[in-house]
This record gives C-alpha cells, sequence and structure tokens, in this order.
C-alpha cells in the first residue's frame, strides 16, 4: 500500500509540475509574443529548452519547500503519504482554476499553500516563522522590487535611446528579447520545477524511501521534463493576459521587463535566504512598472486589480482544498 502511494504521490506531483509549465508558460514568453519578436511556436519550445536547463542548475529551492514549510518526520509513512498528496491536488486545482479563468496566479503560493493546509488540518508542525521569512515577505517584497525596477531601468532605457531611430531601436530590442525571454525561462526552470523536487523528495522521506540530503538525479530529470513539456503545450489564456491585457507592450518595454524579472529570480534563488519567489508575481509586477513610464493610466489597473485577488486569495484556497481534501480522503485512506 504504502509503495502505490509513494508512486501515485511521484506522478501527481509531476501532474503538477506539468500544470505549473502551461500554467506559467506565459511567464516567460509573453512579451515576446506580444511584440512579434518571436512566433509562439518557437517561443514555447525555447521556454522549454531554457526550463530544462534552469531546472538542473541547482537545488536550494527544492530543499526550501522539502524542510521548511511543514514537518513530516514524525508522521507514520501513511499518514506523511497522505499529506503530499492532498497538498499537491489541492494547488493543482487552483491552478487550474485560475489557468481557466485567464489569470497568471502563481502556482509557488498554490504548492506552499496546499502543504500549509494539510499541515493545518492534520495537527502536524508548520513552520510558520521560515514561511514568513521565505514566503509571505519575498512575496511582498519581489513585486514591489520587480516594479520599481522595471520602471528605473525603462526610464534609464528612454533616455539613453531618446535620439535613436525609433526604427532601429525597435528592431534591435526585438532581437534582444530573444536572449531576455530565454533568461526568463531559465529563471523559471530554476525557480519553478524545484519546488516539485522537493514535494517528491517530500514524499520520498515520507515513504522511507530517502533519507539523504542530495537530491537524486532522476528526481532533477524528471522533473525539469514535465515541466518543459507543459511550458511546451502552452497557456494561451494567460499569455493573453500578461501580453495584451495589462498594457501593449513594444519591444524596448518588453526586454526590460523580461530582463528585471530574470534578474530577481536568480537573486532569490542564489541568495542565502533561497525564496521561492512567485515568476508570475515577478514578471507581471514588471510589465505594470514598465507601462507605467509611459503613464499611469496605460496601465489598465483593473486587470490588475483582478490579477492581485487571485494573488491574494492563492494560498488561502490551495490550503482549504489540500484542507478538505485531507479531512475527505483520510479515512478512506486509513
Amino acid at each position: 500500500m504504502e509503495m502505490a502511494l509513494v508512486v501515485l504521490v511521484v506522478v501527481i506531483a509531476l501532474g503538477f509540475d506539468f500544470t505549473n509549465g502551461f500554467h506559467d508558460a506565459a511567464n516567460a514568453i509573453a512579451t515576446s509574443v506580444s511584440t512579434r519578436a518571436l512566433t509562439p511556436r518557437v517561443a514555447l519550445l525555447m521556454a522549454a529548452c531554457f526550463n530544462l536547463l534552469g531546472a538542473l542548475l541547482g537545488t536550494a529551492v527544492a530543499q526550501t519547500i522539502a524542510q521548511d514549510i511543514v514537518d513530516i518526520t514524525d508522521a507514520s509513512a501513511h499518514l506523511g503519504l497522505v499529506l503530499v498528496l492532498c497538498a499537491l491536488v489541492g494547488a493543482i486545482v487552483w491552478n487550474l482554476i485560475t489557468w481557466r479563468l485567464g489569470l497568471p496566479s502563481s502556482s509557488t503560493h498554490a504548492l506552499i499553500g496546499g502543504l500549509t493546509g494539510v499541515g493545518i488540518a492534520s495537527g502536524i508542525h508548520v513552520y510558520w516563522q521560515k514561511i514568513l521569512d521565505k514566503v509571505v515577505l519575498p512575496m511582498v517584497v519581489s513585486p514591489i522590487v520587480g516594479f520599481g525596477l522595471a520602471f528605473v531601468v525603462m526610464v534609464g532605457v528612454l533616455w539613453l535611446f531618446r535620439r535613436s531611430s525609433p526604427s532601429k531601436t525597435t528592431r534591435r530590442f526585438r532581437i534582444a528579447q530573444t536572449a531576455s525571454a530565454a533568461a526568463m525561462s531559465l529563471g523559471h526552470g530554476l525557480q519553478d520545477a524545484q519546488k516539485t523536487m522537493g514535494v517528491i523528495v517530500l514524499a520520498l522521506v515520507a515513504g522511507g524511501h530517502y533519507s539523504g540530503t542530495v537530491i537524486p538525479l532522476w528526481v532533477k530529470l524528471a522533473a525539469a521534463s514535465a515541466i518543459s513539456l507543459g511550458t511546451y503545450s502552452g497557456g494561451w489564456r494567460i499569455m493573453r493576459t500578461l501580453g495584451r491585457r495589462i498594457i501593449e507592450l513594444d519591444p524596448a518595454r518588453g526586454f526590460v521587463a523580461e530582463a528585471v524579472s530574470a534578474v530577481v529570480l536568480y537573486t532569490a534563488a542564489f541568495s542565502p535566504v533561497h525564496a521561492p519567489i512567485s515568476t508570475t508575481h515577478t514578471i507581471t509586477s514588471a510589465i505594470m512598472g514598465v507601462g507605467a513610464t509611459k503613464r499611469l493610466s496605460a496601465v489598465r489597473w483593473g486587470v490588475a486589480k483582478n490579477i492581485a485577488l487571485a494573488w491574494v486569495l492563492t494560498i488561502p484556497a490551495a490550503a482549504l482544498v489540500a484542507a478538505v481534501l485531507y479531512v475527505v480522503l483520510r479515512p478512506l485512506l486509513a
């Protein structure tokens, strides 16, 4: 029974990784597609490849997910696996709801919300201080940094190219967007695929099949492949929201938004905190930042408000789904 549960949890974790890929495909390429720097299929293929590469660059964020959200070391193998299973389903359900609505919510926070929800429902220890330090504070700070840095950099770019030919500048930034989209995709793989690695390790530990500190290579490859396949399958609904509905982007603004977002993602992943920040929050706030350099009214704040509402609801909504599922499934899987 326990082995079957381990396999089920790993499969569902990879399913979550796949939904993460198509849910967050827009993060990396919406700006490049909307400015016509890249065609949709070329952009998706490039994003999938760099997601795969980024997923293999580190494991620090994975360790944060596996060790710093809930403590399952004292739970039985059966209970630990049920907890991880319910957390994953809670995250997947919220991902699918927001994808259906075309809202770029955070897969990262959906997963953390799911883990927190089952932690509360089951009574196991939840690392509230670590969640505050590594999740809540970065959740608040990263969009602010993304918005502010994108605004400042865009103002600098506008000043540097103020006397340049508009047509030549546009053409050059379209070319530059290939590099910035690749950098953003690499950061997405570095951040988001690692979260699934962390959950799979959590399941292996719960089932008594792993006790090491180094993430197995097969876990890295499986998570990297799943998110890459999900990315290539595309996320057209959310891509339209990021690429068109917040603001009409030009190549220069698209390049700055992607480049700034990539820097924020790399900084968070390699910082001492190893914060699992949201690629969705980062790129969306950066798009708003570059858009605000036109004029504040150029940003469609009504759409931004709906996105912000989805951000606020993500952790509690995923936590609620996971907690309810745990209450329902625990007797059935006993």
